[in-house]
């Protein structure tokens, strides 16, 4: 009777927390703050299995999938390698493209390399016409934005891990045309740095997970200071199944997820998402965001096999867009 009043004393904090949570981020939405980044594409999530969750995925994310998120994730592999492969079909024909491998080296930790490549689509070319009004240049050929970086990760104990990324990020978006014939490239390249820590309770698998991503000095284009989309993530995660059956089977959980966001480029945010996972086989995903102009919820499934004693995955998720069509994502995740 008393192991029953305090799993229920603490399933209430837990919910009074989350409540708590929300309200401290329905207070911010009216901070007016937008608008006060360059290179935003890298807050466009990649991973199916963070975007069905409604990407409340700081204290959720593992191995190679863990980089584009919280990295000190990717300490939490029981595999020696794992690779993932994204794509992401996002808004105005741009489409996301992303790959990850981690190396898992035991007691010295866990390092990765990561790849993401942005495609605009075709966007045409404009310049001032000394005559009023503007000249059509045609299709830009060299627009895009790309992110390279290494990762190193490493559990401290059972409980705590820490993680960080040094990316060097570029983007291109054509050349800038005056009304005097001259041109100037509009280009960027920077290096930046992202950190997390992770924190696992003995709490029916309670878990924190903490991120500063895009650390990184201005960029000075046209004369103007401009700052990367600093973004800095608390995120928290329970096994609800836990509650019920403590000796549930470990292929099997029921997640629930939250995170609150707070960037230099928007007012402060708030994510959830729940996860089932059945048998290790089946993962059905949901989520949704505040605080947005243009997505609310998300969808997302995901098969696990084994195929030659190698574990496979496949993740696909529909996130809701006012205005544009949906976005579809949709991954390839190994272990071997």
């Amino acid at each position: 009777m008393r192991r029953l009043i305090n799993k229920r004393s603490k399933l209430a904090a837990f919910i009074a927390l989350t409540c708590l949570t929300i309200s401290a981020a329905h207070a911010q939405v009216t901070i007016n703050k937008v608008a006060q980044s360059t290179m935003n594409f890298q807050l466009v999530s990649i991973s199916p299995i963070a975007s069905g969750m409604g990407e409340a995925y700081y204290a959720v994310g593992t191995g190679a999938d863990a980089i584009f998120y919280n990295p000190a994730g990717m300490a939490e592999m029981s595999a020696k390698f794992n690779v993932v492969l994204d794509y992401t079909q996002w808004i105005a024909d741009i489409n996301y493209y992303a790959g990850a491998v981690a190396w898992n080296l035991d007691n010295y930790g866990a390092i990765g390399f990561s790849v993401l490549s942005v495609n605009y689509g075709t966007i045409n070319g404009t310049s001032l016409n000394p005559m009023g009004g503007y000249i059509d240049n045609g299709p830009v050929t060299n627009v895009g934005a790309y992110s390279v970086g290494l990762t190193y990760a490493k559990k401290i104990n059972t409980q705590f891990e820490v993680g960080g990324n040094a990316r060097l990020v570029g983007q291109d978006l054509g050349d800038n045309t005056f009304v005097n014939g001259m041109t100037t490239k509009n280009d960027a390249t920077k290096l930046a740095f992202d950190l997390g820590v992770k924190y696992t309770t003995l709490f029916n698998d309670f878990r924190f997970g903490m991120a500063i991503r895009n650390f990184s000095s201005d960029i000075t284009r046209e004369l103007i200071a401009e700052q990367l989309p600093l973004t800095f993530t608390m995120g928290a995660a329970i096994d609800l199944l836990d509650f019920v059956d403590k000796d549930h089977s470990k292929g099997t959980a029921f997640t629930l997820a939250v995170d609150f966001l707070h960037s230099n480029n928007y007012s402060e945010r708030f994510n959830m998402g729940v996860e089932y996972k059945f048998l290790g086989m089946l993962a059905l995903r949901g989520g949704y965001q505040t605080n947005r102009s243009l997505q609310s919820w998300s969808a997302g499934v995901g098969l696990n096999t084994v195929l030659a004693g190698n574990e496979l995955q496949v993740n696909y998720s529909y996130s809701r867009m006012l205005i544009f069509s949906g976005v579809n994502r949709i991954s390839l995740v190994m272990s071997f």
